[in-house]
């Protein structure tokens, strides 16, 4: 019996001596057993990467068009100043931490010299047909430090073979090639838009596909999985579920609700892409894509409507302060280069997140943890405006709702997310939960879990004062 309560003893003792290092490192975990569906290595390695960005160039930047029929002249392409180093360091310099190039758009035309099809940049002026856009760019990506991945359209409105079996093996095979030559892929990004009419060879016709069964993508995903096995899919097509699921919008947020979950068989809703299944068993994370502009390709016009610092702010709140990825496009203009409007705005983005996020209040604060409750003790009355919040996803995600609360003088007052649309208040975390409301002064924050499927676990807390915009 002593032996026992020596041994009870020492392990009371250092669970405290453990609890107080890890609270003093703003880290407040317990190892338990994961609950429910949980991501993998490479899930967590994208979801980590918090912002990557979307490069949209093709033969519609020179045509003013958004989608390309298919029968566009190759010769159209012939850019200048193409400079894919120029392109990296802009995406890098707005702490974008990959980039994602649209290697085929829906008009089929290839930016990198297919051997599958003769509509590609090796029939263009460009570099006289020896160009290769695809190695320029995977080249400079290594050269910096981004990660790469690719945008391969299912949809082809220049193949002659497409809403028939032929085609199948044409998409593979340019999957492969894109897959094989240009080193590793963290993403394959298979956009949602299928059959319409189109060129097709010279068909001029309308051409319908069931887009659950024809592009048979369990052939396609294990393919994916021999070639790059640590890359992740982006899929939108129906009841084919990718690792990274679209978020229902191409206005930049998510919704305030985010569960990482989708249910694995069975129709996909709306709200199901905006705002995760709760009881789903798969884990399917949103990634929140966006353009800098209005469109995802460059037009002219659209050089005075470059989205404000205000409003990237406001999309990284929606998506990464929402359990999301931010998916950021820079679209290139006609002589191959980032526009420097978009350059400037997305380095001043960068430096206003760095800035914003430098100082963390709660790491010179006391923290003290009483079961679902987490208080933060500051060392005098303290000005903030934004809450972090983090679960240990490898754990499975499993708050529902919580709230927070600040000190002012002897009244705890309840601090509302001043994004938050719908009124329920404040729901899921996920990997990061950002709240924003007005600067408040106090002595302490206090935390709660308010509902939860499982006991949760948080791995960090933070509190911020950012300057309003």
């Amino acid at each position: 019996m002593f032996i026992f309560i020596l041994h009870y003893s020492f392990f009371i003792m250092l669970r405290k001596l453990l609890l107080t290092a890890l609270l003093a490192g703003n880290i407040i975990v317990w190892a338990q057993k994961p609950f429910g569906p949980t991501p993998t290595k490479d899930q967590i390695a994208l979801q980590d990467m918090e912002m990557y960005a979307f490069l949209h160039y093709s033969l519609n930047t020179y045509t003013g068009q958004e989608w390309g029929y298919g029968n566009e002249d190759p010769k159209l392409f012939n850019p200048a100043r193409l400079d894919t180093r120029q392109w990296v360091r802009t995406c890098k310099a707005a702490g974008m931490k990959g980039i994602i190039f649209t290697a085929k758009h829906h008009c089929g035309f290839c930016m990198w010299p297919s051997a599958y099809t003769e509509y590609s940049v090796k029939n263009s002026p460009w570099k006289d047909g020896k160009g290769d856009v695809v190695r320029e760019l995977a080249d400079a990506c290594k050269e910096y430090g981004l990660k790469f991945a690719v945008y391969l359209s299912p949809w082809d409105r220049n193949h002659a073979e497409y809403g028939r079996e032929g085609y199948i093996t044409y998409f593979r095979n340019q999957l492969r090639e894109l897959l094989t030559q240009y080193g590793d892929i963290f993403e394959v990004w298979f956009d949602g838009a299928n059959g319409g009419d189109g060129w097709y060879g010279g068909a001029d016709e309308t051409r319908k596909i069931d887009r659950n069964t024809y592009y048979q993508w369990d052939g396609t995903y294990e393919m994916i999985r021999e070639l790059q096995p640590h890359c992740v899919i982006w899929n939108d097509q129906g009841t084919r579920r990718g690792d990274l699921r679209w978020v229902g919008t191409e206005a930049g947020y998510v919704g305030e609700t985010n569960w990482s979950l989708l249910p694995s068989t069975g129709k996909i809703t709306h709200n199901d892409l905006h705002y995760g299944n709760e009881n789903g068993d798969v884990w399917v994370p949103g990634e929140t894509n966006t353009s800098i502009r209005p469109g995802w390709f460059y037009h002219e016009s659209e050089d005075s409507k470059v989205k404000s610092l205000a409003r990237l702010v406001d999309s990284y709140y929606k998506s990464v302060g929402r359990n999301s990825t931010l998916l950021l496009n820079f679209p290139i203009t006609e002589d191959g280069l980032i526009h420097p409007i978009d350059s400037a705005r997305g380095a001043e983005f960068a430096q206003f997140i760095e800035k914003a996020f430098a100082n963390d209040l709660a790491r010179k604060a006391k923290i003290k943890k009483d079961g679902n409750t987490i208080t933060v003790k500051f060392r005098q009355p303290t000005e903030f405006n934004r809450f972090m919040v983090s679960e240990d996803i490898r754990k499975g995600q499993r708050v529902k709702k919580f709230q927070i609360e600040a000190l002012v003088g002897t009244e705890w007052k309840s601090l509302k997310d001043a994004l938050v649309e719908n009124g329920d208040g404040l729901t899921t975390i996920g990997r990061k939960r950002i709240i924003c409301f007005p600067k408040t002064t106090a002595t302490q924050l206090r935390f709660t879990v308010t509902d939860t499927k499982a006991e949760p676990i948080i791995s960090k807390i933070s509190v911020f004062n950012v300057p309003e915009l």
